[in-house]
């Protein structure tokens, strides 16, 4: 059985009608951390990809362009750019809601941040779009440790440092959020006007998922927390503008202070299986040679 016909009997199984194989789903952030793995995801399940970025003429900050992205498409997936608590975050997310239903998409996912304050608004600005939402609630990413600017930390020094001491969290793998969106997407009614809140299977601190990714690696890395201060004052350093470097401290001062210590069964609901764990995803880069020196 392939991939394809394995992922459309699973959705059709699932509240999918035999239409959605002839959906167009516009993916935010189609070569990003989610958005590829989505866009893999719907390819998978039968759907026609519409990615959304620069690239192809789609930018967040200029509505002129939003309309020749969104125009014929069935559902769309939406990923802010840079937070889903940033500042200005709800107002963009909203006028390209509103956007897309005008012009007749009206199944729209969003991703949003289990336990993060400054994505209520965005949330809330989604619901009152008109749409058919449903936004999804993610815990701290498992890929953020193999892509990005933490993974050149462990790969080139040897050392993560970050303001998160002592706390845990249930690191969620994306290919997980992947799925659990293109379920949404394609399961009909069954998951609209509903938030979903997806994590990991087990509670790990930072310092422990550095210890995981050591052991694999045969590398003495370490972890190091710091304050939240001193990690905004790093940032500013290495020339990150003044107000992302607050909103971004914003949101850690909240989000790491213990709050997301617990378990979500959101995947386990949507998808019928156990989340992936975080040492097979630490398996896996290590064999890749990710975070070899």
């Amino acid at each position: 059985m392939t991939n394809t016909t394995e992922n459309t009997t699973r959705n059709t199984a699932r509240g999918a009608t035999p239409d959605t194989r002839r959906m167009t789903v516009v993916v935010t952030g189609a070569s990003g951390r989610t958005g590829s793995r989505v866009a893999r995801a719907a390819e998978a399940a039968g759907l026609t990809v519409r990615a959304a970025s620069r690239a192809t003429g789609f930018d967040w900050w200029d509505g002129s362009t939003w309309a020749d992205t969104l125009r014929g498409a069935d559902a769309a997936y939406l990923a802010h750019p840079m937070d889903v608590g940033a500042p200005g975050a709800a107002e963009v997310i909203g006028a390209v809601a509103r956007e897309a239903v005008g012009l007749g998409v009206r199944r729209l996912v969003l991703l949003s941040a289990r336990g993060e304050d400054q994505a209520l608004a965005t949330e809330e600005a989604l619901h009152a779009s008109g749409a058919d939402w449903t936004v999804v609630r993610a815990a701290w990413f498992a890929q953020n440790f193999s892509e990005g600017p933490l993974v050149a930390e462990l790969r080139e020094r040897g050392e993560l440092v970050f303001p998160a001491d002592g706390v845990r969290e249930p690191f969620l793998d994306v290919r997980d959020i992947a799925d659990v969106v293109v379920t949404a997407l394609t399961a009909g009614d069954r998951y609209a006007g509903r938030t979903l809140a997806l994590s990991g299977p087990r509670l790990l601190t930072f310092g422990e998922a550095v210890a995981e990714i050591a052991s694999a690696t045969g590398r003495p890395l370490r972890y190091r927390a710091v304050s939240t201060r001193d990690y905004g004052e790093a940032l500013a350093g290495f020339g990150v503008p003044g107000e992302e470097v607050a909103a971004l401290t914003a949101i850690f001062d909240t989000l790491l202070d213990g709050r997301n210590a617990h378990l979500s069964d959101g995947v386990r609901e949507v998808l019928g299986r156990a989340p992936r764990d975080f040492g097979d995803f630490v398996r896996e880069e290590a064999a890749a040679g990710t975070w070899t020196a």
